[in-house]
């Protein structure tokens, strides 16, 4: 196994730590952070989140500066951001932080492009990401890490950026995935 593919997997593992900082109730206190109270695990759950998420980058620039590129790495890499966008943001709506609509609209449309890539895969065609899915997935890394670190600093400053954000976000869900599929509309065509 190369070592994208082992960064991605690390970006797997590293969502059970993840919810135990969101989910578990730790007493450890609340901190000022950039003008924001938040509480301590939850501001390193976020700061976890950040860190996963930029292993995304991370693991797509040497899997093409060192064409360490697999069809292995096109399935994980994909599959890890969902893994890692679906349980933020099933946390956040634990946390009461996003609206269970949004979320369900931006996790159904997840798994219906996973599903479309695995009736490519049974076709013999390993779909990557296209720049449109790239921004859908930034996107919703920018407005996921500004819910969990509580809109800070723009909560002191009465802006509702994180709200905003994940109205961008849904927005590049719901267009990326019809392009996903208005691209690949004919895998669906009836043959014998």
């Amino acid at each position: 196994m190369n070592l994208p593919n082992k960064i991605t997997i690390s970006r797997i593992l590293l969502i059970p730590v993840f919810l135990v900082l969101m989910l578990v109730p730790f007493n450890w206190g609340e901190i000022n952070f950039l003008g924001t109270i938040i509480p301590v695990a939850h501001l390193l759950g976020a700061l976890l989140f950040i860190i996963a998420s930029i292993t995304d980058w991370i693991d797509g620039y040497i899997a093409r500066k060192y064409n360490l590129i697999t069809n292995l790495g096109k399935f994980l890499d994909p599959l890890a951001d969902k893994l890692l966008v679906s349980a933020a943001l099933i946390v956040l709506v634990e946390m009461q932080f996003a609206p269970s609509w949004i979320v369900i609209i931006i996790i159904s449309r997840e798994f219906a492009v996973t599903g479309l890539r695995l009736i490519l895969a049974g076709t013999g065609e390993v779909v990557a990401a296209n720049m449109l899915g790239k921004i859908k997935t930034w996107a919703q890394i920018i407005a996921i890490a500004a819910l969990l670190l509580y809109n800070a600093p723009f909560e002191s400053i009465g802006i509702p950026f994180a709200t905003i954000a994940l109205w961008i976000a849904m927005i590049f869900t719901i267009w990326s995935g019809y392009d996903y599929f208005a691209k690949n509309k004919d895998v669906f065509k009836n043959s014998k």
